[in-house]
């Protein structure tokens, strides 16, 4: 199917990654409703920096409530359902959160999809559901290990979204992006924690441990992966990974954005920013032959490439006020 002219629905478009895949979605011609999580301060997310701001239909509410979803899905082709929470960190604090968001927000979503007829659901998963790699590269078939609250969750939702594809006909597909990087990421994550710090001059990063490997995409061609994903019919009942297929240590990523920025600063390890024992994911690197045997498409971006532009970003002032480099995001 083409997404052009199609009126589509994303939720968690205020977020990192979903705004990004608002305005390419525009870009492609697409009619594009975008729901951010409702709050009274009338802001919404990532959403009040994206230049198709005036190109877009904003809802604001939560995936939580059945109804405000079931009435929101009306006359939708296409739901990129990317809503959750995320934080690995706070899910060992908060676990029913995580219930409540990423698997009921995920059943709501799929219930609403199928009642009201949508043509196609994008499910977006995450590589932590395979946890530390048993084998190279990470196919599919690799088995599920929850890690971490936040990762259980994640494998419960993809099972209840797949589920509304084998009894009841919904028609989705399952994305399962590896770790995605670029402008608008959130300060707890690795990459924003490092460039942040090195910006404010820092001679001592405070990181975690720098020992696990990552496989890093730009956040353009997990977008367009997502893209691919939801044009290719045969993807239909599929999960599928999206990855660029190389590994990088996180110690080896310290020193490459050290390089690009020309910072001689040295990481110091912050306890508070350690997985408890069992829950850290040492390896991830993903086999992404199956996205390009069914799409064709393969992601541009080299590691560096993704690094420079996100960097640049960060580096404008404008940008780098948002965050605050001396506040562990949990």
């Amino acid at each position: 199917m083409k997404i052009a002219n199609k009126t589509i629905l994303v939720t968690g478009a205020d977020g990192f990654i979903g705004s990004h895949l608002t305005e390419l979605l525009v870009k492609e011609g697409a009619k594009v409703k975008a729901l951010s999580l409702y709050n009274s301060f009338n802001t919404w997310g990532w959403l009040d920096h994206v230049d198709c701001l005036k190109d877009i239909e904003i809802l604001t509410g939560d995936v939580r409530d059945q109804g405000y979803v079931r009435e929101i899905s009306k006359d939708v082709a296409v739901i990129f359902h990317l809503a959750a929470l995320i934080a690995i960190p706070y899910s060992y604090k908060a676990p029913e959160s995580y219930i409540d968001t990423n698997i009921r927000g995920t059943v709501n979503l799929c219930q609403a999809a199928l009642n009201n007829g949508c043509e196609r659901v994008i499910h977006t998963s995450t590589s932590e559901v395979y946890g530390t790699a048993r084998y190279v590269p990470i196919d599919e078939n690799h088995p599920l290990q929850p890690q971490s609250p936040y990762s259980a969750s994640k494998i419960s939702a993809d099972a209840m979204a797949m589920s509304f594809y084998n009894a009841l006909g919904l028609p989705l597909t399952i994305a399962r992006p590896f770790n995605t990087y670029g402008p608008r990421q959130s300060a707890r994550a690795i990459i924003p924690t490092i460039i942040t710090q090195m910006a404010k001059k820092k001679k001592e990063i405070q990181v975690g441990d720098l020992s696990p490997t990552r496989d890093l995409n730009y956040v353009e061609d997990t977008c367009r992966g997502f893209l691919a994903l939801a044009q290719c019919d045969a993807a239909l009942g599929e999960t599928v990974n999206i990855g660029s297929n190389h590994e990088i240590r996180m110690a080896d990523l310290f020193s490459l954005i050290a390089d690009i920025m020309g910072s001689d600063s040295k990481p110091l390890t912050d306890q508070a920013r350690i997985r408890p024992q069992g829950s850290e994911v040492f390896r991830l690197c993903c086999d992404n032959r199956k996205l390009i045997s069914l799409t064709g498409f393969a992601p541009p971006h080299t590691l560096r490439q993704g690094l420079e532009k996100t960097v640049a970003w960060f580096l404008n002032p404008d940008n780098l006020k948002r965050y605050k480099a001396d506040i562990y995001n949990v």
